[in-house]
């Protein structure tokens, strides 16, 4: 939590919080305050601003930064109050928490750099290639209204006899969310809805509305916009999808490498008696 409390007008003077004049612009090296002999610079300062929970970073820059001057010095100070006197448990815990750090900063190194738009466009092309290779199925293009009772969905089919506008219906009647885009669900293909709902469609003409319709969520009113066989989606529909693909691929071959060039030996031979619960060590 951020604590409000002392003031600080030499910093604030340098990076120009109280005047917004500062003849020089800091650089991340500049030493903002000290405790004792250890110094704290802008650039401790802005990076603990990024580890704020979203709302405090949406804060303007000149209510945040004397608060994290303060913070820091705290945890500074306490740092030192405790240094030489760690268990094992916690040089454990340092060390592996800098080793996820540093682990993860690899990671986020290699999986940044291997999105482009060329390997995007690769990736594409390669996606593509083997949809098409893939048998065609068929697509389906419905809407539906969803009632809780036969007699409701019965009473909304006369409507639609009688001509009333199938959206106009499910966004007054319907009880799930695609009721605002008037029923629509949009494209699917085979085994994306429960069965009852997959043998209606699929045995439907475009056009065509069937019901009432039973189903474990309720009883609906289906109209089928439309049919296609399956095609490969535009690219910006699987965009997100290809930047993961190439960034979990990065990410693998960088564990790869690294692991393949580095000098590594093992001695599990010495975790038998912890696997056994013989041991404590971290008790010591």
């Amino acid at each position: 939590m951020v604590r409000i409390s002392r003031a600080l007008p030499a910093f604030a003077l340098a990076v120009g919080l109280a005047t917004g004049a500062s003849a020089q612009e800091p650089g991340p090296e500049t030493v903002v305050a000290t405790v004792n002999g250890v110094e704290i610079t802008v650039g401790h300062v802005l990076q603990a601003r990024t580890s704020l929970p979203e709302q405090f970073q949406q804060m303007p820059m000149d209510s945040l930064l004397e608060p994290l001057v303060n913070q820091l010095i705290d945890q500074t100070a306490l740092m030192q109050s405790v240094e030489g006197t760690l268990s094992v448990a916690d040089e454990v815990a340092l060390e592996n928490g800098r080793r996820d750090f540093m682990a993860n900063t690899a990671l986020t190194r290699a999986a940044e750099a291997a999105i482009s738009d060329e390997a995007i466009e690769e990736a594409y092309t390669a996606f593509v290639t083997e949809f098409d290779g893939r048998e065609p199925t068929p697509e389906f293009n419905a809407s539906h209204i969803i009632v809780e009772t036969e007699e409701e969905a019965q009473a909304l089919k006369t409507q639609l006899d009688e001509g009333a506008d199938f959206a106009e219906l499910a966004r007054e009647n319907s009880t799930d969310g695609a009721a605002a885009n008037g029923g629509s669900l949009g494209w699917f293909g085979l085994g994306a809805m429960v069965q009852e709902f997959e043998e209606a469609v699929t045995s439907m003409e475009v056009g065509e509305i069937a019901g009432p319709l039973q189903t474990q969520f309720g009883w609906h009113l289906v109209i089928l916009n439309d049919t296609r066989m399956s095609t490969a989606p535009a690219m910006e529909e699987v965009r997100e999808q290809l930047v993961q693909t190439i960034q979990r691929e990065a990410v693998e071959a960088e564990i790869a490498r690294v692991t393949e060039t580095a000098d590594i030996s093992r001695n599990l031979d010495a975790l038998a008696p912890v696997a056994s619960g013989d041991a404590e060590v971290l008790d010591e």
